[in-house]
């Protein structure tokens, strides 16, 4: 199964045009589907696991799922059936499996949930907070502002090149999930800090990253979200909120604004407008919310 694993690797990233973080994530699932098989068959080695996938069965595949709903939440399994449903479908393509059992389990019904946003009013005390002036406190403040100016995720946001950054046009070019490109407003605010931390650093190549770590190397995912942390608890607010809830509240507040929803789409890089569709939620609840306070006959005696 290792074998057909690296070539099902390959199939992701040249034929399907994955992202590394989706393909590292399907190949982690196919890997721990594989620890089951050793685990339930006393496999010995790489062949004799490779010659049961051909005797793989509904009743092997649903006590893999009941091993997984005891630690897992339904959207975790859903996306584990996901990837093992994808790898038997490239093996009955290429002619290792006649049959895919995976087709005949249906994916388990998944909770909604809503994404965490920040009011308006946290959100400016978050970006307004004047933290010192070294050059990682610069650097923070423009990646902050800039994710929220602009529904980026931190993926994307490190990923960004000094050339991707076109202040005169104020947008940014932007490389997302399945290396589709997508060029996005970006805010005076956000532009201005952005401008701030180029012009603190030392000269850089339209190439170069933008935003740089303490060895002047591409700053990492991880370091953004520690970042935030610490920006958050100088701020008094939430450290449950993550760079993701900028991304968040960048859409649900300009849905709240009165901006058109195939627009927020398109700004966000979201393949399906039933994605973007969860923040019209989010503002319906906060309505909801607002009325049952507000209106008399409403509100709670």
């Amino acid at each position: 199964m290792l074998d057909w694993l690296q070539e099902f690797s390959t199939h992701l990233t040249l034929e399907r045009n994955l992202s590394p973080h989706t393909c590292k994530a399907y190949l982690r699932d196919l890997q721990s589907f594989y620890a089951f098989v050793i685990e339930v068959t006393a496999a010995d080695n790489v062949a004799e696991v490779q010659n049961y996938l051909s005797q793989v069965d509904k009743l092997l595949l649903r006590r893999w799922l009941a091993a997984l709903q005891r630690r897992c939440k339904k959207v975790t399994v859903a996306r584990k059936l996901s990837a093992l449903r994808t790898f038997f479908r490239y093996l009955n393509r290429e002619g290792l499996l006649d049959v895919n059992p995976v087709d005949l389990l249906a994916s388990p019904k998944q909770e909604r949930y809503l994404p965490t946003t920040l009011d308006v009013d946290d959100v400016y005390h978050l970006l307004d907070q004047e933290d010192g002036d070294d050059l990682v406190r610069i650097r923070d403040r423009a990646i902050f502002e800039l994710m929220y100016s602009s529904g980026l995720r931190v993926s994307e946001v490190v990923g960004l090149n000094v050339g991707d950054f076109r202040a005169q046009e104020q947008v940014v070019r932007v490389l997302g999930k399945g290396s589709k490109t997508r060029i996005v407003p970006v805010g005076s605010k956000a532009i201005a800090r952005v401008i701030d931390y180029v012009n603190s650093r030392s000269a850089a190549v339209r190439g170069a990253p933008l935003f740089i770590n303490r060895s002047g190397g591409r700053l990492s995912v991880r370091t953004v979200q520690r970042n935030l942390k610490k920006k958050l608890l100088r701020a008094g607010l939430s450290t449950a909120v993550t760079p993701h809830s900028l991304r968040h509240s960048f859409a649900t507040h300009l849905l709240g604004g009165g901006a058109d929803l195939r627009a927020i789409q398109e700004m966000l890089g979201h393949s399906s407008l039933s994605t973007t569709q969860r923040y019209t939620q989010v503002s319906v609840d906060k309505v909801m919310l607002e009325y049952d306070k507000a209106h008399p006959r409403s509100r709670k005696k």
